[in-house]
């Protein structure tokens, strides 16, 4: 099963577009869950991503349009329980044991946040965590030179094989690959 995480775009405030590089890796018909931390937006990037896919979930960031989008949000694919938040309301942001102590309370294998624009996935408390950054590289309140990047997580019965993809100098897609395997 193959799982888009994405999140802080920023269109058209701060990004006009996803990279044409990105685009061009995200077709229509392979994807089958969108999970995004929020920040899309306006309405047309929602609708761009129901093209990738016919299952959207989506979480309301601190800059969305759309808000009848929910805060917080579980989500289960495969044998694993996903939470999902856009990160703003977590203080400290981006802190480990702040985001376990969201990721116990909703009771989830992995939990995805953003906000802070930053790629980040490491296993902590025997739980997986994930903020796919932003797919725009829209600056953030901490940083005003992001790179662009996004997640796709291949679940396949109690392992999660993540894919990081980044836009690196010289508009080349950089590949990562991290494992997480589900225990107990």
């Amino acid at each position: 099963v193959l799982v888009l995480v994405i999140g802080d775009l920023h269109i058209p405030q701060r990004a006009a577009d996803i990279p044409a590089k990105f685009k061009s890796l995200l077709v229509p018909g392979k994807i089958q869950h969108v999970l995004s931390t929020g920040n899309l937006v306006t309405k047309e990037v929602y609708d761009y991503l129901k093209t990738l896919s016919g299952d959207v979930h989506v979480v309301k960031g601190d800059f969305d349009e759309i808000s009848q989008y929910p805060d917080q949000k579980v989500v289960t694919i495969g044998n694993f329980k996903i939470g999902i938040c856009h990160g703003h309301q977590i203080v400290p942001w981006g802190e480990s044991e702040s985001l376990a102590m969201l990721q116990r309370q909703l009771d989830v294998d992995i939990l995805i946040t953003g906000h802070t624009h930053k790629f980040k996935a490491y296993e902590y408390e025997q739980k997986f965590f994930v903020n796919p950054g932003s797919a725009t590289g829209a600056y953030s309140g901490l940083q005003s030179s992001v790179n662009p990047t996004f997640v796709l997580m291949d679940i396949q019965g109690d392992n999660a094989v993540t894919y990081l993809y980044e836009l690196v100098a010289g508009n080349e897609v950089k590949v990562d690959k991290i494992d997480y395997v589900r225990r107990g």
